[in-house]
């Protein structure tokens, strides 16, 4: 075991003689610039010091607390020696900062072996605490004025035993303004969800994290960490109250990965066979095959998620406004239709993909929250903002609370999300793909109504943010019976596919990851296609009398699929093919999604809540309850209006709903007098 001074010897000539293959000193050059930045920590890379002394190199990562004060005094000498008024002014708080540990240990796998130890892991940043400052050197006046300085280790705080001038043990006052602070701070970091075991919990650590690395990392960012691990007893009246303590890391330095979703390993293998896949003729139609290939059919789903996956690259203009380049999907569909299933399978191929059900989901746990833990307020990130970058699957999305789904407003078009609670105030980016499935009202999605009337739990506003937005049918069909049949005892007798799909999971994820750092430009043919096919939605829209026409949203959204779809293709550009694609998939979705079921004409309206139909009975029932109030505006008895209303061919269902409608909208009320109705007039 190598005493201390000796371990400083060793640190000292490591820095001075560590070059690199041009003969450049490395770390005297750091130091220099240390000081010309006025920096006050030197970050020393592991593989130097292994490939200088493994043995040095070993003992620092078993006996941290004796190497690491070693090693300071090592960096304090060099500096030194470079400038010495700098290294005696930053000499308190010099830190020595270790990165690039090989052999990272998985949270799961940190347990008592590597206590009082420097490790690295990899976790996702959940938490955040307020900055406090955290004392370091306490200065204590004993009664004759004399001061006593006291380092600090612990959180309890330390008395001096005696006045170094008088002897004095007891009757200490501390005085801040003499004593010494870093600033502090404390994150939880969790073990990444593509890592998390099935049916287990997440692993997590709270980070100790002091001085100049302080806010380096924020809720959502995925980091790699040095630190030393410890065991951190409860303390109650400065006596330890258990024999079971609580583990916790020191953190020594974070570093945060690329703001880019994780990159897959990528080979030249895999590149090439990527390439390959994309030059065949029929590369589009392997893709499509190749998502969820245990189900059957649903191509044109497939198709959106596939699209999903890919996404368009945002833009950020020169005055600051943010382009959204994220897609947004929705499906509504019967019971049994593989929803969860294409859900679960689009959170796993992506690179950063995230499943959640709306039933176990709540406001804070979709978007962040703050929180106080042990009087320390702390931001806590929720499921969009851990997904940055990536997707979020959200299953049973009809089935959570209305206060709870209006969360994911602002993420879903500015893709942020919004604190301000607590006397904090963030915005955390939330730059996050929503996939999302629900269920029709009764279970059954009816064909005789709109969309609004199946999925009325919805908020048009958050409705209004989907790109694409498909129904999903559960029909009789004997034929189609037959194949789906067939196909599922297949999967079940094979207990494989049925048939292997084109592209193989893991290199499907590869090929997702590879295309999303393309970012295609729209040519003049996609923008001709494009601009054709959105005028021609809005002169669809302007013949009907109170009828919605498209909005600019849905030509964004048109640009986003193409955009999607030209990346997935490799393209750096956006083709005629991939405009003509986006219209396909915009026109499935009016037909199918955007028809009003009674005039069986496509109607945006419907999408918002006010299809043109509907738009007309709510106008002729308004007149009809004014020409029943008169000019001296008397109640309506409700039994008599809806008389008037089923005279004027409304059934019993419509005039039922057109009046909630007056109440909704706020067109009528309820008079004081119980069963009477009013308008409301300016």
């Amino acid at each position: 075991m190598l005493a201390s001074s000796k371990l400083s010897e060793l640190f000292e000539d490591f820095l001075k003689t560590s070059a690199d293959r041009s003969g450049s000193p490395i770390y005297r050059g750091r130091i220099s610039q240390l000081i010309s930045s006025e920096g006050k920590s030197l970050v020393v890379d592991f593989g130097d010091l292994l490939k200088y002394d493994d043995d040095l190199a070993n003992t620092l990562l078993l006996r941290p607390d004796t190497a690491l004060p070693s090693f300071r005094t090592a960096a304090f000498e060099t500096m030194r020696s470079e400038n010495a008024l700098y290294a005696d002014r930053v000499k308190r708080d010099l830190m020595v900062r270790i990165r690039g540990i090989p052999d990272q240990v998985p949270l799961r796998r940190v347990d008592t072996s590597y206590l009082d130890k420097m490790l690295s892991v990899t976790g996702m940043v959940v938490r955040t605490s307020e900055l406090r400052p955290l004392m370091t050197t306490a200065a204590w006046t004993c009664p004759s004025g004399h001061l006593t300085y006291q380092d600090q280790d612990d959180l309890p705080l330390k008395r001096p035993p005696k006045c170094d001038l008088c002897d004095e043990a007891r009757n200490f006052e501390l005085d801040r303004k003499q004593s010494k602070f870093i600033d502090f701070q404390i994150l939880r970091i969790q073990e990444l969800p593509e890592e998390l075991p099935p049916g287990q919990l997440p692993q997590f650590f709270d980070v100790n994290v002091e001085g100049d690395i302080v806010n380096a990392a924020r809720p959502g960012d995925r980091v790699v960490l040095t630190g030393i691990v410890r065991a951190v007893p409860d303390y109650t009246v400065g006596q330890i109250k258990t024999r079971l303590f609580r583990s916790q890391i020191d953190c020594n330095q974070v570093d945060v990965k690329g703001k880019e979703p994780e990159q897959v390993q990528v080979t030249k293998e895999d590149e090439t066979l990527i390439k390959g896949i994309a030059a065949s003729p029929d590369a589009y139609e392997k893709l499509v095959s190749s998502i969820a290939p245990a189900i059957l059919g649903h191509l044109s789903e497939k198709e959106a998620i596939l699209l999903l996956l890919a996404g368009s690259s945002s833009t950020v203009l020169p005055d600051g406004t943010k382009l959204r380049g994220d897609i947004n999907v929705l499906f509504v569909g019967d019971p049994g239709v593989a929803k969860s299933e294409m859900l679960k399978f689009a959170a796993q191929v992506a690179p950063r993909g995230i499943f959640a059900s709306g039933r176990g989901s709540t406001a804070a746990g979709l978007s962040a929250a703050v929180i106080r833990e042990k009087n320390v307020l702390m931001l806590e990130a929720g499921v969009t903002v851990l997904a940055d970058q990536g997707i979020a699957a959200i299953d049973e999305f009809d089935k959570m609370k209305p206060e709870d789904r209006t969360a994911l407003h602002e993420q879903m078009e500015q893709n942020t999300v919004t604190i301000a609670k607590g006397g904090i105030y963030a915005t955390l980016n939330a730059r996050t793909a929503i996939l999302a499935a629900c269920n029709p009202i009764l279970g059954r999605y009816n064909p005789y109504q709109n969309l609004t009337d199946n999925i009325s739990t919805l908020p048009i506003p958050l409705l209004t943010r989907f790109d694409l937005i498909f129904v999903i049918k559960d029909q009789p069909q004997p034929s189609e019976d037959e194949k789906l049949a067939s196909h599922i005892l297949s999967v079940h007798a094979r207990k494989s596919y049925a048939a292997p799909p084109p592209i193989e999971f893991s290199l499907l994820k590869k090929y997702i990851s590879y295309a999303k750092k393309i970012s295609p430009t729209l040519s003049p043919e996609a923008v001709a296609r494009l601009k054709d096919y959105y005028l021609d939605l809005r002169k669809r829209s302007s013949g009907e009398e109170g009828q919605i026409p498209a909005t600019p949203r849905t030509l964004e959204s048109m640009i986003r699929i193409a955009t999607a779809r030209a990346r997935m293709l490799l393209r750096e550009e956006v083709t005629e093919d991939d405009a003509l694609a986006a219209v396909a998939l915009m026109n499935r979705m009016v037909e199918d999604v955007l028809t009003d079921a009674t005039t069986k004409k496509p109607d945006f309206g419907i999408q918002m809540g006010k299809p043109a139909g509907e738009t007309t009975k709510l106008k002729a029932a308004m007149e009809i309850l004014r020409a029943l109030e008169g000019s001296e505006r008397k109640p309506v008895e409700r039994k008599t209006l809806k008389d008037e209303l089923m005279k004027a061919k409304f059934t019993d269902e419509d005039a039922e709903k057109v009046i909630r409608t007056m109440f909704r909208e706020g067109l009528a009320y309820e008079s004081p007098k119980p069963g009477f109705i009013r308008t409301v007039r300016s």
